[in-house]
């Protein structure tokens, strides 16, 4: 059966959530296909739920937003050396959330996205943009319509070169509406990208 996906992100990003659909003509007990599903899949990949959609739902065309968080650990943890960028110096978080309310009054993002790319426009309407510290953590939560590749990780560093002071709020403005990718900070690693949530409209998650 082939299944399709909610997206794709670059090689190494986690996602705690991702939606897949699949059609299906037999009827068989969810609760049974997502045990069985769990005990072959590998270990880094969970079933949670399985749940019947209207048929021209699609997990990828259909979703309406999605939410990104990049975690910067602030102390050196071996646990999570696979799941954040590691940082032993701290940026201005004030600074970057000003440089960061820039990013909801702009669409075009050419300029953190990836050169090579088959996209037909690099228009992004994003909401939701901040930087946070929970306990030894420093987060960055993000959330648009969609997101070009490479997207998230450029806006990342770019945000931290204005932390450390090697970008000022200007900058970053004409770094914006440059469309050019290498006046932007450079990519962190992809461990540290996590996509936390796709969103869909009500009539496709609440169906039965």
């Amino acid at each position: 059966i082939a299944i399709v996906g909610a997206g794709r992100t670059d090689t190494g990003v986690h996602a705690q959530q991702m939606w897949a659909h699949f059609n299906c003509s037999t009827s068989f007990l969810r609760e049974a296909l997502i045990h069985r599903l769990n005990r072959f899949l590998p270990t880094d990949i969970a079933i949670k739920q399985i749940r019947p959609v209207p048929a021209e739902a699609h997990a990828r065309f259909d979703a309406v937003k999605r939410t990104y968080e990049y975690r910067i650990s602030t102390q050196k943890n071996p646990y999570l050396v696979n799941y954040t960028y590691h940082l032993e110096q701290i940026p201005d978080i004030e600074a970057m959330n000003n440089a960061a309310k820039q990013l909801l009054k702009h669409n075009d993002f050419k300029c953190f996205s990836k050169s090579k790319t088959d996209v037909h426009t690099f228009n992004c309407n994003i909401d939701l943009a901040f930087w946070e510290i929970r306990e030894n953590t420093l987060i960055f939560t993000i959330r648009a319509n969609r997101f070009l590749r490479n997207m998230v990780r450029a806006i990342v560093g770019t945000l931290l070169e204005v932390g450390f002071g090697k970008c000022s709020q200007t900058d970053f403005t004409t770094i914006l509406k440059s469309g050019n990718r290498s006046k932007a900070g450079p990519s962190v690693p992809a461990s540290g990208l996590f996509l936390t949530e796709v969103t869909y409209p009500k009539h496709i998650l609440e169906y039965e």
